[in-house]
This record gives structure tokens, sequence and C-alpha cells, in this order.
């Protein structure tokens, strides 16, 4: 099964991802991000993160076990 590309944050933002391929995650508030992260699936490979998302999650990006991250520019 290929890697999975998946997108984290505010859905507007998001959406063109979607038809792109890559799961979409939903998440308005810093709470719902961090829920989400953990539980992506083990095979996400990419992240694409809004700048909100990426700022809920904070330090947790910097762990070597995390999946590969972008940040959408704001």
């Amino acid at each position: 099964m290929p890697d999975t590309v998946a997108a984290v944050g505010e859905q507007a933002l998001l959406e063109g991802f979607r038809l792109a391929g890559a799961s979409v995650y939903a998440a308005e508030t810093d709470e719902e991000v961090r829920r989400v992260w953990t539980v992506l699936p083990g095979d996400a490979s990419v992240v694409i993160l809004t700048p909100r998302a990426a700022g809920a999650l904070g330090a947790v990006l910097t762990d070597p076990d995390s999946p590969m991250t972008a940040v959408l520019p704001s």
C-alpha cells in the first residue's frame, strides 16, 4: 500500500488537497489539531499543515519519529 499524504487544519484552506488525493482531517481548534495528530494513519509519510495547525502542534513537529510536514504559507 502506498504512503498516505494527509492534510490537517482548517477545512476551508485544505479542501483542494482532497482533489489531489490527500486525506483531509479538518481541525478548527488547537485541541482538535492535537487530537487528529494522534490518530493519523501509520502510513502517513507527509502531512500538510495550515499555519494555525502547525502552531498548535509546536514541538511535536520536531519529534524524529513524526512524519515529514509541510506548512502552508500564511
